[in-house]
């Protein structure tokens, strides 16, 4: 399949809503798959850090 211009590659015949949101939709999931357990890694590192300055300090 072949584009005359960049704008028709973009429009991809009428589909092309379909076929960004779909590249959109999978960007943002392989981003979360990313993100979410560094997040959640963070997060438990700074909860067991004032679980240990807590028993620490009684």
């Amino acid at each position: 399949m072949s584009f005359t211009s960049f704008a028709e590659f973009l429009a991809m015949g009428t589909h092309g809503a379909y076929v960004w949101s779909s590249f959109a939709i999978s960007l943002a999931v392989l981003a979360l798959n990313v993100v979410l357990p560094l997040l959640a890694r963070r997060r438990y590192l700074q909860d067991e850090a004032r679980r240990l300055r807590r028993e620490e300090s009684q």
